[in-house]
Parts: C-alpha cells; sequence; structure tokens
C-alpha cells in the first residue's frame, strides 16, 4: 500500500544558519552569506531567518525583513556556542538548519540532533577539498542531509573524500549585483594616487593569506620581468590585505620590481568598482579558488580577465567563454594568458547575466523548493 505525500510550501518556516561571517564581514564568503541570507528571506514560505556569524569586523549593512542576526557571540568561541545555545532554547522550532562553513559543522550538527531539523551544509573552495584539521568535522559530513557548493570543482573535490552517505547536492554559483559594477572611467584620485597615468594597469585583487598562497600573485610577480621587455610601462596592483603582504612585499624587492608594483591593503566595498576600473586587465592564475567572485565584479566593470583552468574560477569564467584561461602551474602559459588579456577589448560579456543576483535567488528558491520536499513530508 503506498502512502502518498505532498510538501506544502505555503507552511511558514523558520531556518537558522550558522555562519563565519556576513553582513558586517569581509571577503568573497562573507559577499556570497549575505546574498544567501538574502534570498532565504525572500523565500515565500519563510517565517524567519535566525542567522548567528563567528567574525563581524565591520559596521552592519542594511539587513533584510525577516533576519534575526545575532551577533552577541561573534569573535569569541565559546560565547558563540552559548549564544547559539540560547537562541534555540528560546525557540527550538526550526525547519532547517544550514552550516555556512564545514568549520562550524560540530555545531550545526548538535542542533540539528536536538531540534531535528534538517541540516544543509555549504562549502566554498579549498576549505572543503581535503580534510578540515578537525576529525570530528570531517566525520560529521558524511551525515548532512544536503550540500550546497559554489562550483562543482569544490563539489567533486569534497565528495571525492567525505563519500557523504545520503546527501542532496546542489551547485548554487556566487552572484554579482550588476548594478553595484558598470564600466567607467580610470578614477583620478586613484590614478594620482598610485602614480598610474600613462601606465598599462594590471590588477589582482583578493586576500594576501599567507597559510594558503594560491591567489596567483606569485605567478603574476614572477611573470612580470619577461612581461616588462614588450610593456615597460606595465604596472601591477595587489589589492587586498593579509599576512603575506611582508613576503610579497620582499618577494617585490627581489624582483627589483618595486617601481612596478603597488600595495593598496584593504579595499572597502564601496570602492572596489573603482579599483576594478582602474585596470587594463583583472589577473588571477589561481590553484585554489573555489569560484571567484571578484572575476564577476571585473568583468561587470568591463575589464577583460584572465583566471586558472585548474580551479573553480574556471566555472566563474564559464570554461573560458568569458575571459582567458591558464594553466596557473607554467609561467609560459602565464605569460602568454597575460599577453593576450591585455589585447582584448573593455566590454561587458552578455553572458554575465548568468550570474545575476536575480538568477541567484531563483537557483536558491528552486534548491529550497527541492530541499524541503524532500525532507520535510
Amino acid at each position: 500500500k503506498m502512502i502518498v505525500t505532498r510538501f506544502n510550501n505555503k507552511v511558514q518556516k523558520r531556518i537558522l544558519v550558522f555562519v563565519t561571517d556576513a553582513f558586517g564581514g569581509r571577503g568573497g564568503i562573507s559577499k556570497f552569506n549575505r546574498d544567501f541570507l538574502n534570498v532565504l528571506c525572500s523565500y515565500p514560505s519563510t517565517k524567519e531567518v535566525v542567522a548567528l556569524p563567528r567574525k563581524l569586523v565591520d559596521p552592519l549593512e542594511e539587513l533584510p525583513n525577516k533576519l534575526t542576526y545575532i551577533i552577541e557571540g561573534a569573535n569569541n568561541k565559546i560565547r558563540f556556542g552559548i549564544t547559539a545555545l540560547q537562541a534555540i532554547q528560546k525557540n527550538p522550532k526550526f525547519d532547517l538548519i544550514i552550516c555556512g562553513h564545514i568549520n562550524l559543522l560540530p555545531l550545526a550538527y548538535a542542533v540539528h540532533s536536538y531540534t531535528k531539523a534538517p541540516l544543509l551544509l555549504v562549502i566554498h573552495g579549498i576549505d572543503a577539498w581535503k580534510p578540515s584539521p578537525s576529525p570530528l568535522a570531517n566525520y560529521l559530513s558524511r551525515y548532512v542531509d544536503g550540500v550546497i557548493s559554489v562550483s562543482d570543482f569544490t563539489l567533486k573535490r569534497f565528495i571525492n573524500w567525505v563519500k557523504p552517505k545520503y546527501a542532496q547536492f546542489f551547485i548554487l554559483p556566487n552572484a554579482v549585483q550588476l548594478e553595484n559594477y558598470a564600466p567607467g572611467t580610470k578614477p583620478k584620485d586613484l590614478l594620482e594616487k598610485y602614480s598610474l597615468h600613462n601606465k598599462k594597469v594590471l590588477l589582482t585583487l583578493g586576500r594576501l593569506a599567507g597559510e594558503e598562497r594560491y591567489k596567483g600573485f606569485d605567478e603574476v610577480l614572477e611573470a612580470m620581468p619577461s612581461l616588462l621587455s614588450e610593456y615597460p610601462d606595465l604596472v601591477y596592483i595587489i589589492a587586498g590585505e593579509g599576512g603575506d603582504r611582508d613576503r610579497l612585499e620582499a618577494k617585490v624587492t627581489k624582483l627589483k620590481l618595486n617601481d612596478q608594483v603597488r600595495f593598496t591593503g584593504f579595499v572597502s566595498e564601496d570602492r572596489k568598482a573603482d579599483y576594478y576600473r582602474l585596470a587594463d586587465a583583472f589577473l588571477m592564475p589561481s590553484q585554489g579558488e573555489g569560484f571567484g567572485i571578484v572575476l564577476l565584479e571585473a568583468m561587470a566593470c568591463a575589464i577583460p580577465v584572465m583566471a586558472s583552468k585548474l580551479d573553480g574560477s574556471y566555472e566563474a569564467l564559464m570554461q573560458g567563454k568569458l575571459g582567458i584561461t591558464v594553466d596557473p602551474t607554467d609561467s609560459n602559459s602565464v605569460i602568454q594568458g597575460i599577453k593576450e588579456v591585455l589585447t582584448l577589448p573593455k566590454a561587458v560579456p552578455a553572458e554575465l547575466d548568468h550570474f545575476s543576483f536575480e538568477n541567484f535567488e531563483k537557483r536558491s528558491h528552486s534548491i529550497l523548493d527541492q530541499f524541503f520536499s524532500e525532507h520535510l513530508q
């Protein structure tokens, strides 16, 4: 005797989300989380989204309706756990738990076990390509109910070592707010600040992470001496903050590139578009990028881009359709790629709309429909 049940999408749902950072955070994962929280709140059957960020570094942006953003536990590991437990005690009725990073999985899984709400894990990149430092998080990864990955590349790497028991899998690429990024002239104040008049400008924007070193800064620096013989007016801008800056500055000195390289430090969200517009080409020959939101932002500003064919950024460029792709482990490939990208005209690719926020929202809502239909019978 077969029993047929139907998923009722009209039932109002409460969603609990654990994130590393989102509103008040910095970087690509923070940007994804802000977008994701917005579309969770716009999901038609959402009653409330309760989110707890692990880190908070900047003032909060405007929060979406239906979002309860609990920041009391930010920046302190023990307090974060206590704040989560207090949120559960206040109202343990949740219909979905979302864990925004594998490092937060032990806490999210404990809450999942207590509330009996299904658990979705979101994975971004190098953090999920191999076992994390936490044996518990690695073990629990096998027992989540669903996995959302920003790229097919990252999902395959994750499945290869986790071998999940019964999870549903979804791909949700990053989004770019096309209204915030558009073609424009090179800003005069930044041309003056970095002495860029009559220069051909290469740009990489990303975190200068000493423990990872995967954004491609080194690969571009090593290509510069060869490129300068053909492009003597070339300047490379390294935009971003992080612990690897001292090492990179020492490398610049060793390569005798002090006159050709500029370090900007942290670039705020409201000035990112201006920095992209400075560039004649945006470069990210990376080896550990899960997707690469900065590539979308640069393209939206009509800047030709070059990226890697060995990681998730290959998908951000739609397998090379939107820009030049290179093998970052091959110095000749990097040099030839930079020469090629410098010949491209400045234009916004028509296909970039594939990564619009509107399409991100549609994909997210479709994922929620599929997941709830499977787990809320």
